[in-house]
């Protein structure tokens, strides 16, 4: 170990710290804690983060006592090492933060496993209803919203009044407002009009 730079305080604490000698690291402890604490506070804006900063270096030098290499003073050796570890943790974080917004960022773009489950469970429960329809209402329901006719098509192609067509129509709906409110899977209204804006539900 080289002193240069020391002080001869600084050269009896160090010698006294290889010897292996805890009254000389207690004296060093309480000699710079304090104020590392404070110095590496300034760097992190955070207590708790520049104790644990300042605590590891303490121990850090005790346990490496034989092999530190000093050279220029103790105390700015120290500061140099908790200045150096305070650096690494912000950047760290910042890496951190940015992978994390980056992360978020593209997960905008995709449904949550839990919502995509949700829309699954919704799109099953409106094809069973749909399903279980008389013959009539079922046909008329599926050539309006998944085949894209308009209401009068549908009673020209089945030969009936545009009127039935309607009615069947506002019965198959209010068939589905009633199944979905039982599963509680979505408010009636929202799953009205989730089943008028999916035309390409696959059914059952």
């Amino acid at each position: 170990m080289s002193t240069n730079g020391q002080t001869k305080e600084e050269t009896f604490l160090l010698n006294g710290l290889m010897r292996g000698e805890e009254s000389f690291y207690r004296r060093l402890f309480d000699l710079y804690y304090k104020q590392l604490v404070i110095f590496a506070n300034r760097i992190l804006n955070d207590d708790d983060q520049s104790r644990n900063v300042v605590q590891d270096v303490f121990v850090m030098i005790f346990d490496k006592r034989s092999e530190l290499n000093i050279h220029t003073s103790l105390k700015a050796h120290l500061y140099q090492t908790v200045k150096n570890r305070c650096l690494n943790i912000v950047k760290r974080d910042k890496i951190i933060h940015e992978h994390h917004q980056n992360i978020l960022s593209r997960s905008n773009h995709f449904i949550e496993p839990s919502e995509n489950l949700e829309y699954t469970e919704l799109e099953e429960k409106i094809n069973n209803t749909i399903n279980s329809l008389p013959d009539q209402c079922q046909r008329i329901f599926k050539m309006s919203r998944f085949e894209g006719h308009s209401n009068q098509d549908i009673a020209d192609q089945l030969d009936i009044s545009k009127r039935t067509v309607e009615t069947q129509i506002s019965k198959a709906l209010k068939k589905l407002r009633e199944e979905l409110s039982k599963s509680q899977m979505l408010p009636p209204i929202l799953a009205v009009l989730f089943c008028l804006m999916q035309p390409s539900l696959m059914l059952i």
